[in-house]
């Protein structure tokens, strides 16, 4: 409405129309403008009660939104009140009790003179502004009731009248056509971004990249999409549960690599291919732990595929946040079965890629048994003739010596071919054993064997979380020294004996190269990774100048608690 309409004389009184009608008319219209000038949820809402207010020349107006179950409200916005005031009151009505509640229960426009004196009043929250005159009518989306509008304290002290009931009334229903229009756009946009979230899952599950990366990714974006306080991707334990292998949160969290147990119902429900949706974890019996109890609503999700379970998501809430809508949870079950097939193609290709390596190896492995090894015999052979037929002593000396230096030669051979066809199963449990099986397997992508280094008592020391990530943390590096060095010489450390800086002993892992290093502005996404494994075991994880001349390559160090 122009300025020169709100301050210049009202116009003359239309044929059969009040002077009061006449005046407000034009005003209704202007507002029923305003409502429906947008199309986000939340916007159309606080301009509805702006215009409200303005309308009724009310101080104060919020809507109820109510939720799915029609006996409470899911969110509330409010007009009038300032946001000090708002955090100073705290939490908003929730509906269950009081005049809101009674209004949702009644659907039916109610006017009191005086809010205080009605018996349905539980009276306000502390710094909650006084008010007396109070008007609440419901709004009606599709023929539902969507919600409650409510306005109150009249500027000057006057009642809310018959004229204003019947303007907010008519507000009221344009408001619902708004809010529809509103729904609508807002859940076709929040279909776009779940279909692209799952794009970018799909394709970093496929990029060939590291799993763990590309679970991080499935975390991060569920996190997101969901509004979520945190993403997390649990894996099927050997012993049985659900291990926890991918954590988003925008707090530090120490949830990695902890194993939830098969006895958990929710677990249970998961890897029966269940979908598991939690209100409120804190008053949930199902949920076990302190942690899970710290959240408040959570969708848990089975990544299946094909009949097959391979993993869960979980995205929890905040304590006191509004529980996942029907929509959000089919959105969240399509996105976790994208995932899931995904996962499965990603298992597949890897699959694919690991039989291209086992393969080589076995072809590397015949190779050095039937032409490197029978050449150095027949070598070894010539060179005894050789020392036979030798007068000179410092020649048979030298000879021998170079017969010695075949024998050990031909006995490491040996162990590199055994090493190239040993399958991962056969692989013993001790840390020192899959450290050494990790070196022996980047050997043949590298083209040469990384040195290592053992220091105190690997295998008895280190813990068996602690080990499993430091297997990771050193597949990882050498994975990177293979992809980005360009390395001709690496050395692996494990040094159990080291003291942390908090004085805790731990182990430590040193990765060292004569690589090119790691250039400036270059991707860190396994150095992040790598640091983000540590820190969740209270350690932590740097780099470095490497072993080359004048400090060139890369010495990555890994270090966590025993």
């Amino acid at each position: 409405m122009s300025a020169a309409a709100r301050s210049g004389p009202p116009p003359p009184p239309t044929p059969g129309l009040s002077a009061e009608l006449a005046v407000r008319v034009p005003q209704l219209l202007a507002a029923m403008r305003s409502v429906g000038s947008g199309l986000e949820l939340h916007s159309t809402l606080e301009r509805i009660c702006e215009a409200a207010a303005t309308l009724t020349d009310a101080r104060y107006a919020g809507i109820g939104v109510v939720d799915e179950d029609g006996d409470a409200l899911a969110d509330f916005v409010f007009h009038g009140v300032d946001a000090g005031t708002a955090r100073r009151i705290g939490r908003f009505p929730d509906g269950h009790k009081g005049l809101l509640g009674a209004l949702i229960r009644e659907s039916e426009p109610v006017r009191l003179a005086d809010v205080t004196e009605d018996p349905r009043s539980w009276g306000f929250p502390e710094h909650h502004p006084r008010m007396r005159g109070f008007l609440g009518v419901p709004i009606r989306v599709s023929g539902e009731v969507f919600g409650n509008l409510y306005l109150g304290e009249k500027r000057g002290g006057d009642p809310f009248n018959d004229s204003d009931v019947n303007m907010v009334r008519v507000l009221a229903t344009e408001a619902g056509i708004a809010i529809g229009n509103a729904r609508l756009y807002e859940a076709a946009k929040q279909r776009e971004r779940w279909i692209d979230g799952s794009v970018a899952v799909t394709t970093a599950l496929l990029s060939g990249g590291d799993a763990e990366d590309a679970l991080q990714v499935v975390a991060e974006r569920a996190r997101r999409l969901s509004g979520s306080a945190a993403g997390i991707v649990l894996l099927p334990a050997a012993e049985g549960g659900m291990e926890i292998v991918a954590v988003s949160s925008e707090q530090p969290s120490d949830q990695l690599g902890r194993v939830v147990a098969p006895d958990s119902e929710i677990v249970a429900q998961l890897l029966d291919g269940r979908p598991v949706f939690v209100a409120d974890a804190a008053t949930d019996p199902r949920m076990l732990s302190a942690l899970a109890r710290a959240y408040g609503p959570i969708m848990a999700l089975p990544l299946q595929s094909g009949g097959r379970v391979l993993g869960a998501l979980v995205t929890p809430r905040a304590r006191g946040e509004r529980p996942f809508t029907e929509d959000e949870r089919t959105l969240a079950i399509q996105f976790a079965s994208q995932a899931a097939l995904a996962l499965m193609m990603a298992e597949a290709q890897r699959d694919r890629e690991r039989l291209a390596v086992y393969e080589d190896r076995d072809r590397i492995a015949r190779d050095l048994h039937d032409l490197v090894i029978q050449r150095l015999f027949a070598t070894g052979m010539l060179l005894e003739s050789a020392q036979r037929g030798s007068l000179v002593p410092e020649v048979r000396r030298g000879v021998g010596n170079a017969v010695d230096e075949l024998d050990v030669t031909i006995q490491e051979i040996r162990t590199a071919i055994f090493a190239l066809q040993q399958g991962p199963a056969e692989a013993p449990s001790g840390l020192r054993t899959r450290v050494l099986r990790e070196i022996n397997m980047a050997a043949v992508p590298l083209g040469f064997q990384p040195g290592h280094r053992f220091v105190g008592a690997v295998d008895t020391t280190v813990g068996d979380l602690t080990g499993k990530n430091l297997v990771a943390a050193l597949r990882e590096a050498l994975s990177n020294a293979f992809r980005h060095a360009a390395a001709a010489r690496i050395e692996v450390a494990v040094d159990a004996t080291a003291i942390l800086p908090d004085g805790r002993p731990g182990v430590r892992l040193t990765v060292a190269d004569d690589g090119v290093g790691i250039p400036a502005g270059g991707r860190r996404s396994g150095l992040k990774n790598l640091k983000r494994r540590a820190e969740s075991l209270g350690g932590d994880s740097w780099y470095g100048p490497g072993i080359g001349a004048d400090g060139g390559g890369t010495t990555v160090v890994w270090q966590a608690p025993h």
